[in-house]
């Protein structure tokens, strides 16, 4: 009480009288007060409006000159212009029409383009791909011409803008992502660099590198999580194409299609940016002269591309592109097809108006006809033509032939190897003698595909040979082919009767074939009868030995049983395995490791072997760790460790591979002695088996094989065809402990593998006249 009567005698009687107004009339004041600022701000708006209209900054679309050097400019008009220019028109009476400055689509894009052209570096880069290193070569060439021009176009210019040294890549050798996905970004030190394709690539009449890389190129534009034009930041892009007048007489026979399509998808990924035309040289006539023009050509392209920054009338970034009949025929195509879908759409039936049997033509209730086979005139006309693998007049037969393979049918041949030349003249089989018992003259050395899936660096086929992931070609009948291959062996054979040094027994034992080796070249199991062949060896007692490259797990799964199954393995690792067996498929490593699954499984039914093939520099040096891993995963029968074969041909030296990759016999028995420790630290029971020195070839054997303190890595193929045909009539499945034989003593670790019977006869450093022989 007392607080509250001192609180009420210091209150005057003024403050409280205005405490009151307040209360009562503070509304009205406030509203009074807003009105005045209002009318204050609206009379002052013209004068503020008049005297700050000179204090703004300059406009962006004030007159600007747009050009480089003395190149002709473009003058944009200003504003104010653009204002006194709508003063004198008369103003027309209704509602007024805005008028926007807003810029044409790409406008400030192209401005920052020009302004920035003069402070920009080109860097070309070459693709190209090569079965026979005369396509790489060509392109090593363009290479130095193109860094040449980059010294003169750059010379005594400013260090903001010039031509920059190029890059070069071997498609079979790169990962596509990598570079066709998206356009390369710029590096650090040099932000303004933009990158410039060129592409240099022959057309063949089968699988190879480059229908993986087109069909990569058609996936990337069709993939709708991918910009329809991913590579649009290029600076552009070229072609050139060699071509067959002989196989393609005409462009619309096939001559450079590979090299058109590949122009056309460019276009595409690139949004239009071809800077130079499409070039194509007759290899029949004179391809480097026709090289040399488009050369010429494209350094001019070049040359302005970094004076100007732009790749000139008609082309993205100064009207619409004019492009090639492919395209237009495309955009043609694609109306086409959204006109049919449209009438597709006006004549669709009701689910309702539908019975089994009827036709949409007759009255309602009457049966509809469905054909559920129809496609397309143009996937028909595809199945109607399907083309050989190897047709009798095509580059491929010609080369083969020579090499001197027999060919049978359209995809199939034979071959007899020097090992067998040896064997009948006394002088030692192969290594598969001192391992298995197979005797190098009683073999057939053959393949139902010649097509493989690899460009393997140390291939004896000198590329030759058709490469591809799918079969797309003409299937011949397993029994053709087997009756085929069966007459070539033996043709063969008896060219050999006078040859001097052969012995007769050996030659007489020849006219009777006991061994099938199915590792010619290519791809044995990409044969869709594979089976259906390997049976009709059994039949006639003859062992088969396939040998695969571990990329195709679908039909390694279907295999039926064969006497010994072989896995190549090239690598311990994803980058050394596409350095060296340089794989067609993208998922080559998933691949490869399906069929180490699949080995594992059949490793109680099959004889699984990996061969390991050393070459030195790709994948010997630090990869005893990596091959054990792939041991341990795939617990494979036996392991053969075989120093690789130089073949000393152009398409090895093409890929860096020389005799300097051939690997000494003593550093393969390092690399085996290594492997073998390392898999004993694992507890993996394996051991040093057999050798055969010759063949620079040493096998590790699984400790399944070592029976009474003796190696048994043999086979006993009298067993095995008398279990096999008791698991056909009972049922009743066999393992390989059940049909193997001891090693000889002589095959043993240690011993060479030599057999004593036969005469070696050492050629290199002996006296011509003096033959240095080996008991």
């Amino acid at each position: 009480m007392k607080n509250n009567r001192y609180s009420s005698i210091m209150e005057s009687p003024a403050e409280s009288g205005l405490l009151a107004a307040w209360h009562a009339f503070r509304i009205p004041i406030i509203l009074i007060l807003t009105a005045l600022v209002l009318l204050v701000r609206f009379y002052s708006q013209p004068k503020a409006k008049t005297s700050s209209s000179s204090s703004l900054p300059p406009s962006p679309r004030l007159e600007k000159v747009v050009g480089l050097g003395d190149k002709p400019s473009l003058v944009i008009p200003t504003i104010d212009a653009e204002r006194n220019a709508l003063k004198d028109k008369p103003t027309a009476s209704g509602p007024k029409r805005i008028v926007g400055n807003r810029q044409p689509r790409g406008a400030n894009k192209r401005q920052e383009a020009d302004s920035s052209a003069r402070a920009s570096f080109i860097k070309p880069v070459i693709y190209f791909a090569s079965l026979t290193t005369s396509t790489a070569r060509r392109a090593h060439w363009l290479e130095e011409e193109l860094r040449t021009a980059a010294q003169a176009v750059s010379k005594g210019a400013d260090k903001e803008y010039g031509l920059l040294p190029p890059e070069i890549y071997d498609l079979a050798e790169i990962d596509f992502e990598d570079h066709f996905v998206s356009a390369p970004k710029p590096p650090p030190n040099s932000p303004h660099t933009r990158y410039f394709y060129c592409f240099v690539i022959p057309t063949y009449n089968i699988d190879t590198i480059i229908d993986t890389f087109l069909s990569h190129l058609d996936e990337t534009h069709n993939d709708f999580r991918i910009d329809t034009a991913p590579l649009s930041g290029l600076a552009g892009y070229s072609v050139f194409g060699f071509g067959d007048t002989e196989g393609w007489p005409t462009e619309e026979e096939g001559f450079c299609s590979q090299a058109k399509d590949l122009d056309r998808w460019m276009a595409k990924l690139t949004g239009k940016r071809r800077a130079y035309p499409l070039g194509v040289g007759d290899t029949k006539a004179d391809p480097d002269h026709a090289l040399k023009e488009w050369t010429t050509g494209l350094t001019e392209v070049l040359g302005e591309i970094v004076e100007t920054g732009g790749l000139g009338e008609g082309v993205p970034g100064s009207g619409d592109p004019v492009e090639s009949d492919e395209e237009d025929t495309d955009d043609e195509e694609s109306e086409q097809t959204a006109k049919n879908s449209k009438k597709a759409q006006s004549m669709v039936v009701d689910l309702e108006d539908i019975n089994v049997g009827g036709s949409a033509n007759k009255k309602r209730g009457d049966p509809l006809p469905v054909d559920f086979t129809t496609k397309s005139d143009k996937s028909s006309n595809n199945q109607s033509t399907v083309k050989e693998m190897v047709p009798s007049t095509s580059p491929t037969y010609a080369a083969l032939t020579k090499q001197g393979y027999t060919i049978v049918g359209s995809h199939s041949g034979v071959k007899i190897c020097r090992w067998t030349k040896s064997a009948m003249r006394g002088r030692g089989s192969c290594y598969k003698y001192s391992f298995y018992g197979i005797k190098s003259h009683l073999c057939m050395e053959t393949t139902p595909s010649l097509s493989c899936s690899n460009k393997c660096v140390f291939c004896w086929r000198h590329g030759t040979n058709p490469v591809g992931t799918t079969w797309r070609w003409k299937v011949d009948p397993p029994d053709m082919i087997f009756k085929g291959v069966k007459e070539g062996h033996y043709k063969k054979i008896k060219l050999m009767k006078g040859v001097p040094g052969v012995r007769a027994e050996r030659f007489a034992e020849a006219m009777r074939i006991r061994h099938c080796a199915l590792s010619l070249v290519g791809e044995p199991i990409f044969y869709p009868h594979i089976n259906e062949f390997v049976g009709m060896l059994h039949d006639e007692q003859i062992s088969s030995f396939l040998v695969c490259n571990a990329q195709h797990p679908d039909q390694l799964a279907t295999l039926d049983r064969v006497t010994q199954l072989y896995v190549s393995i090239d690598a311990s690792n994803r980058e050394s395995l596409r350095k060296i067996d340089r794989p067609l498929h993208r998922d080559f490593w998933e691949r490869f490791q399906r069929c180490l699954d699949i080995l594992r499984e059949k490793r109680n039914i099959q004889r699984t072997v990996f061969r390991l093939t050393l070459v030195k520099g790709f994948n010997v040096e630090d990869e005893v760790k990596g091959y054990a891993d792939l041991v341990e995963k795939g617990l494979p029968c036996f392991v053969e460790v075989k120093g690789v074969t130089y073949c000393g041909t152009s398409s090895s030296a093409s890929v860096g591979l020389t005799m300097k990759n051939v690997p000494f016999y003593e550093e393969v028995v390092a690399f085996v002695e290594a492997l073998n420790e390392e898999l004993k630290k694992r507890g993996l029971k394996y051991g040093i088996g057999a050798e055969h020195a010759h063949s620079c070839c040493i096998l590790l054997a699984s400790e399944r094989f070592f029976v009474n303190e003796k190696w048994h890595t043999r086979i006993d193929y009298d067993r095995f065809f008398e279990l096999l045909q008791k698991e056909k009539s009972e049922g009743t499945s066999f393992c390989p402990e059940d049909y193997m034989r001891e090693t000889e003593e002589w095959a043993l670790w240690g011993n060479g593998g030599f057999d004593p019977n036969d005469t070696r006869v050492r050629k290199k450093g002996r006296n011509k006249d003096r033959p240095a022989v080996e008991q």
